[in-house]
């Protein structure tokens, strides 16, 4: 079965909040299991340059962000929807999302 395998990185504080995000919006769905994912955890580093409105540090300045990297699939037809949910529950003004199509067995 042709699923989709999504990443998002978001800070420790938010994290919880964009996997309900996820699973309320049907990501994360394997077999009779929802709101599957897996996490890991890491330093997330970015500088907001002119014209960004960062909520996590300050124009021209590198921040560290303690960060979860969470993954899980979905069903490429709502793929666009989990991605809206993760970007309103997400802080970040530019929130790192990257999805892949895979195959489930």
């Amino acid at each position: 079965m042709k699923a989709m395998k999504v990443f998002v990185s978001v800070p420790r504080t938010h994290a919880d909040a964009v996997r309900d995000a996820i699973g309320r919006e049907g990501g994360g769905k394997i077999g009779n299991y929802s709101f599957c994912s897996f996490s890991v955890s890491g330093i997330g580093r970015f500088r907001p340059e002119k014209g960004a409105h960062p909520s996590i540090g300050s124009i021209g300045n590198i921040e560290l962000v303690e960060e979860e990297k969470i993954e899980f699939v979905c069903r490429p037809e709502i793929l666009n929807e989990v991605v809206e949910a993760i970007r309103k529950a997400h802080p970040y003004e530019e929130p790192a999302i990257d999805a892949f199509e895979v195959e489930l067995f």
